[in-house]
């Protein structure tokens, strides 16, 4: 039998996706273990939930610390829990190159567009401001760029004329939790692999 792939997830709020993620993880829709998550604010609902779930949870602070040596914490943490693969889960801060580039291709985000278009904050204002009429959600790498990794999937989600950033949020949230464990699925399965900036689906039938 294979040895399950393991995951780190990093988390800064409430966790919905990472418990989205545990849940298809119990369920073996994901073949995979989660090892470790990890926290930089203490209040995060997520961090709780993790420790109920009697999974690997542990804080490390962020705030007043230089962004370079918090990162060298939390890549030890990660590289002692020997992940194979790391999920950030809301974790609102930005990685630093040197994290980044102590996991090639193996950092995923989601983010609450269709990227390339709106990255950065408040993603489905920016997509109500500028009037679209589809938006949705995108699973792609972490780089070194802001939302700028190569995209795994998307998930759209229709933009209603009586949409207020509320409404449109809770639509996209209800995509990126089924969004997210697809694409660790996929990942830690091993259907895709990355060419140039596509990633693509190997051995995939098509129509017989």
């Amino acid at each position: 039998m294979a040895t399950l792939k393991k995951l780190g997830i990093l988390l800064s709020g409430r966790g919905s996706n990472f418990e989205a993620i545990a849940d298809s993880v119990k369920a073996g829709r994901i073949p995979a273990e989660i090892a470790i998550v990890i926290s930089n604010r203490a209040d995060a609902l997520g961090l709780e939930s993790a420790r109920k779930r009697g999974l690997n949870a542990k804080l490390i602070i962020s705030k007043g610390r230089v962004r370079e040596e918090h990162d060298a914490e939390v890549v030890s943490a990660l590289k002692d829990a020997k992940v194979d693969l790391i999920c950030l889960a809301g974790y609102m801060r930005l990685l630093s190159p040197e994290f980044v580039r102590a996991f090639p291709n193996k950092i995923l985000n989601i983010h609450p567009s269709l990227l390339p278009a709106f990255p950065g904050l408040d993603a489905q204002k920016q997509a109500l401001d500028y009037g679209v009429k589809v938006s949705g959600c995108t699973v792609h790498f972490v780089d070194e760029h802001l939302d700028h990794g190569c995209i795994i999937l998307q998930k759209t989600v229709p933009v209603l004329d009586s949409d207020d950033e509320h409404a449109l949020s809770a639509r996209i949230l209800e995509q990126e939790h089924i969004a997210y464990s697809e694409a660790v699925r996929m990942v830690v399965s091993g259907e895709i692999e990355i060419r140039d900036r596509r990633v693509v689906r190997l051995n995939v039938k098509g129509p017989a």
